[in-house]
């Protein structure tokens, strides 16, 4: 079976909930690379499950949009530019969706056109104001504005030095609101009184501490800290007293909820302010848990495997929370957490739709969070949990609205699974497709991630998707600098870009060549994108006998190159990672046009013209180098350089061709 790419969204990112949680809004990516809004009702049938989303928008929007759901069902989009920031409101109560418009499309009211570097809009809780906006400016300074119901101007509440960011209301009325203020390179939290403009401190729990508000049930004054003050990065609560003007008190750091090389993520609390849900990320996936601040309890959610999305709300009707697994593109999840037998996920048309998978009943209660990191790969317990429940099966109950090739309980998607193959110095954890057999498939590509800071997930993958229908089994390791492994793991790189994670992919390839030889296979393919793209070039260079192929998506050619034209941002992040360091060893600076020389494999890469994060100066120089050497463009490498495309490449029209045109350059390596 070939997949066709279908007109459902095959990617959901920047989830929004309205504050009285009764909508969320989105931003959906078509199969064409183009972007649009889509917003759901969070009112559940009898089932549990939502209705499906609807599309409120139908010209593009670009992926860096920022989306503000509101009560009354529409939606505040904020539309990012240089140095300017237009924010509009789609739809409403009188609006009845695309189909009621002759364009397609819900109704638009501009709102406000602010100019300044950032603009960044948070909920208002009450009926007199859209939402608040943070903007910032270079000397730096933050102005928090009001943004009116009646189309008047933004009101400017506060003018505030430095930088601030977060922000989460500590009352429903909406006059405390708790920022991050951003002072030596920590991060402190602090309270702004819109009511009298004046900035006080919230938490000061040592002098040298990060301290950040993660969330907030002003009804109960449950607070959720994220905070180093004890040493390393650690959550903690605390409740606030009834009196705004009585001291804060004591943050408690409890042990249950510090699980080791873990990312421990608080993304909502229940309607009673009693319980708080933690996405658990380690590795490539997550897993739900739901902690109990005041009894100590860590109970763990049964759920699909694949990654949360984040966020979340909890309302009485149940859990509402993005989820994506390979086989199944992003939508938003609905789940009991105290009976999480059945996971009904809207949006997620004609994938997987109504099947089950049993769960062995042999233990009464599900992994306690604590132990998951020990039993991740197990599918039951049979020790401790007695104050839990464990469901007799687990259901995935998706949207069966899109027909499939086969019928309607077939899914148009190819699965994946994990597995750890040899890395240099310890066992690499990738996400494969292929089935168990994929050694011996046609066409094997190794793909490496951007980042370095960053790890693939288990996760609905568009580009993935296209490859193996094609018949290109895929291999994409989490090798060392990867996040989601503990510190030691992805610190690693830190002053030694294309050091060690270079090493894991050398030892991938040189075990992956010699199983393909046994098979009287061809050579793997190698794909990288971003910082995977430079990784990617870098095996190329030092490996050249490896690879029937190499394709690179946005490369560049190496750290201190990078920094010396990058933007202040990408420059700042680049310092913190390490990046501005070469790398001092018996190979010498990673550095592409030092070593391009020693390619040998037909070489592809791809750059937009538009691209902020990594300039295209980077390929440029790299076609430049090629060609002096005595390269043949079009027979030993080619550049292909994309006319308005920005570092994400796969944005906007042409995606389809784009996708083609690399799984066929990966299928037969002609350039």
């Amino acid at each position: 079976m070939t997949t066709a790419l279908t007109a459902a969204p095959v990617r959901r990112v920047s989830y929004s909930f309205s504050p009285d949680a009764a909508y969320a809004a989105c931003l959906a990516a078509a199969p064409d690379g183009s972007w649009h809004i889509e917003t759901w009702s969070l009112r559940a049938d009898e089932r549990g499950a939502l209705p499906a989303p609807r599309r409120l928008t139908t010209r593009p929007e670009r992926p860096h949009a920022q989306l503000l759901a509101r009560s009354d069902g529409s939606v505040l989009i904020c539309r990012h530019g240089p140095g300017r920031h237009e924010i509009v409101v789609v739809g409403g109560p009188d609006d009845a969706g695309a189909a009621g418009h002759a364009d397609g499309a819900a109704r638009e009211r501009h709102v406000a056109t602010v100019r300044g570097p950032g603009l960044r809009l948070l909920p208002w809780p009450g009926d007199d104001g859209l939402a608040l906006a943070l903007g910032t400016d270079t000397t730096p300074t933050t102005t928090v504005w009001r943004l009116p119901t009646d189309g008047g101007p933004p009101e400017a509440l506060a003018e505030l030095p430095g930088l601030f960011g977060g922000g989460v209301w500590l009352d429903p009325g909406g006059r405390r609101l708790a920022l991050d203020a951003v002072r030596d390179g920590r991060v402190k939290s602090a309270v702004l009184d819109l009511g009298t403009a004046q900035l006080a401190p919230l938490l000061e729990m040592a002098e040298h501490s990060n301290d950040r508000l993660q969330l907030c049930d002003p009804a109960s004054g449950l607070l959720v800290i994220a905070s180093d003050a004890p040493g390393h990065d650690r959550l903690g609560w605390i409740r606030l007293p009834s009196d705004p003007a009585a001291p804060v008190g004591q943050v408690r750091f409890p042990e249950t909820v510090h699980l080791p090389n873990t990312t421990v993520r608080p993304v909502a609390i229940a309607p009673d302010g009693a319980r708080v849900a933690l996405q658990l990320d380690r590795g490539a996936t997550s897993r739900l848990a739901v902690w109990g601040p005041e009894d100590g309890t860590l109970l763990d959610v049964m759920m699909p495997d694949g990654c949360l999305g984040g966020v979340a709300r909890w309302t009485s009707t149940g859990l509402h929370i993005p989820f994506s697994a390979p086989d199944l593109p992003g939508g938003l999840a609905t789940v009991l957490p105290e009976r999480p037998g059945r996971w009904n996920i809207a949006g997620a048309s004609g994938v997987r739709p109504h099947t089950s998978r049993a769960v062995p009943t042999a233990g009464t209660a599900p992994i306690p969070a604590a132990a998951w990191p020990a039993a991740e790969h197990s599918e039951a317990s049979g020790s401790g949990g007695a104050n839990t429940w464990k469901p007799p099966q687990l259901e995935i109950a998706s949207d069966a609205t899109s027909p499939t090739p086969d019928g309607p309980a077939s899914s148009p998607w190819r699965s994946a699974h994990l597995e750890l193959l040899v890395g240099e110095d310890g066992p690499i954890e990738s996400v494969v497709y292929g089935g168990p057999d994929w050694r011996a498939a046609d066409r094997v590509v190794i793909a490496l991630h951007g980042g370095p800071a960053a790890a693939w997930r288990f996760e609905f993958s568009p580009l993935f998707q296209y490859f193996a229908s094609h018949g290109i089994a895929v291999v994409a390791p989490n090798q060392r600098g990867s996040i989601g492994y503990g510190d030691a793991y992805a610190a690693c790189l830190h002053g030694a870009w294309g050091g060690p994670d270079l090493d894991d992919v050398t030892a991938i390839v040189r075990t992956l060549t010699a199983e393909r030889a046994a098979a009287g296979r061809t050579l793997p393919a190698l794909f990288g994108t971003s910082y995977g793209a430079y990784l990617a070039l870098l095996a190329a260079c030092t490996t050249p006998a490896a690879w029937s192929c190499v394709l690179a998506i946005a490369p560049f050619l190496s750290g201190p190159r990078l920094i010396v034209e990058a933007s202040l941002p990408v420059r700042a992040l680049m310092t913190r990672l390490g990046g501005d360091t070469e790398l001092a060893d018996a190979l010498g600076p990673r550095d592409v046009l030092r070593l391009c020389e020693g390619i040998r494999a037909p070489l592809l890469f791809v750059h937009g013209d538009r691209d902020d994060v990594i300039p295209v100066g980077q390929s440029r120089a790299l076609r430049h180098r090629l060609l002096r050497i005595g390269r043949m463009e079009g027979h030993d490498f080619r550049y292909l350089e994309l006319p308005g495309r920005g570092h994400e490449v796969f944005a906007g029209d042409g995606a389809p061709e784009l996708y083609a045109r690399l799984t066929a350059f990966l299928g037969t390596g002609r350039v």
